[in-house]
């Protein structure tokens, strides 16, 4: 993992200064130290964390089958996860307090004390675990984990940053706002700062509105689930605890609890998905078509959860059918396992196994850097590089000219992507645009009048600070 200045946490090094306290150094009968409690959740958190910056794990994979590999639920299942995507949300901000708090810079501390201690700060910084209770739960997670000698280090590390609320500790931490607006908000919400450039460039400039989006990032997602029609309906989900969305006539939001006690949700009647994801379908189904309108393709369907939605809508429809193609075989298979009457086969997209000008309707969610999704992946941040950039640009071209020439003169694409930056949202689109004669553009905010906000047309884009959603982009174009 790196930090909010870059920093790559190498493996090894120093456990920094010893320090004394009764948190860490208190001690019982005989002179030895007391005990350390073990704290099921927070060995959890500490556990994901490690398997991040170990295994490259991804949290929102990983966290379900810790909670239930530990039997955590409610109050503790909470807690655990809290900790563990809040510290990773957070982690380019903690480095810079713990350094400032150390006289040793974070990646010269052993990378399992570095993430204990980057636990206890989130809790002293930004939960409401009492300040005694943060610093001494740590301390004995770093004995039971680490060692006696590190815990020393932790303890003093952590009593000097008890000292500061977060709003005391960013303009100590952080470069002047005045001459350096970027790297001031990349410490201040803990964003690498190409990220924070580019998020900036997509809202036009505006350095408030770039700072309500990153603060959006850190703020905990809702769950959000869809109601696949035909299959389940939006009441089912209501009488199950969810409330009603604010956009999607599909979708309701689950304030807590598990999503998979949800009945529908365990029989893929419904499923978890966020409400841009499910809108930008519907933006494609809601286009008007002259002639046949049976003939369906996702172009990049896994993991599946528009085609899950795309084939519900598809067989309500009666002729229609959704062809939904997956390059990776294991993402077929989820596709698969989402959809019912849709046709899935392993293909790569950019040489089909289909003949051209054949689909009436064709969905390209592409693969992206997915900087609009960095809520729901919080250690998504530390993890994409700027360097990806052209490749994937490459692919998302590639991707687009084969989605055009999948669908039939009069048919209409939707270019979607889980991402804001311009090199992979307008640049994408207008330089395919600009060397082809066949292809208009259509208002994408037409078909979604029930959602204000999207921009000045004719994409639409979704925000986490605007609508509560992932930072989703949405380009419609109709085959001349």
């Amino acid at each position: 993992m790196s930090s909010g200045n870059g920093r790559n946490v190498p493996r090894g090094g120093g456990h920094g200064p010893a320090g004394g306290s009764r948190g860490a150094g208190g001690r019982g009968r005989g002179g030895r130290p007391p005990k350390p409690v073990r704290d099921e959740a927070r060995n959890a958190a500490y556990d994901l964390m490690r398997a991040v910056d170990e295994r490259d794990a991804y949290a929102n994979l990983l966290m379900p089958a810790l909670l239930r590999e530990r039997r955590l639920s409610g109050r503790d299942a909470g807690l655990a996860t809290e900790l563990a995507y809040g510290t990773l949300r957070g982690l380019g901000t903690y480095d810079e307090v713990i350094a400032a708090c150390s006289d040793r810079a974070p990646e010269d501390v052993d990378p399992p004390l570095l993430d204990a201690v980057r636990l206890g700060v989130h809790q002293l910084l930004k939960t409401r675990v009492p300040p005694h209770a943060a610093v001494g739960t740590t301390v004995d997670l770093v004995r039971l984990r680490v060692g006696i000698g590190a815990s020393k280090y932790a303890n003093a590390v952590l009593r000097k940053v008890s000292t500061r609320s977060l709003e005391q500790w960013i303009p100590i931490v952080a470069p002047d706002q005045a001459e350096d607006p970027v790297g001031h908000l990349a410490v201040a919400h803990s964003h690498p700062r190409w990220i924070v450039d580019a998020l900036r460039d997509a809202v036009g400039g505006d350095f408030d509105e770039t700072a309500a989006l990153l603060a959006a990032d850190n703020e905990r997602p809702k769950v959000t689930l869809v109601a696949r029609p035909g299959r389940s309906s939006v009441a089912e989900l209501l009488e199950a605890g969810a409330d009603p969305a604010r956009y999607s006539p599909y979708a309701a939001y689950l304030a807590e609890g598990d999503p998979g006690a949800i009945l529908a949700v365990a029989e893929s009647r419904a499923a978890v998905q966020d409400e841009a994801s499910q809108l930008v379908a519907l933006a494609l189904t809601r286009v008007p078509l002259e002639g046949s309108d049976s003939r369906w393709l996702d172009l990049c369907a896994g993991p599946g959860g528009k085609a899950g939605l795309l084939d519900a809508l598809a067989t309500q429809r009666g002729e229609a059918r959704l062809l939904a193609a997956e390059l990776q075989y294991h993402r077929a298979r989820l596709v698969w396992q989402t959809t019912r009457q849709a046709a899935v086969i392993t293909a790569d997209g950019t040489a089909p196994a289909w003949r051209p000008g054949v689909f009436d309707r064709v969905m390209l969610d592409a693969p992206c850097t997915g900087l609009g999704a960095l809520r729901r992946r919080p250690e998504a941040r530390w993890r994409r590089d700027p360097r990806s950039l052209p490749e994937l640009g490459r692919i998302q071209r590639a991707l687009l000219d084969s989605a055009i020439d999948a669908v039939r003169p009069g048919g209409v694409v939707a270019y979607v992507t889980c991402s804001p930056h311009l090199a992979e949202t307008v640049a994408v689109v207008g330089d395919v645009l600009g060397r082809r004669d066949d292809v208009e553009v259509l208002d994408a905010r037409d078909p979604l009048p029930e959602v204000e906000g999207l921009g000045e047309g004719p994409y639409a884009r979704f925000w986490p600070h605007r609508h509560g959603t992932d930072a989703m982009f949405l380009a419609l174009l109709r085959r001349r």
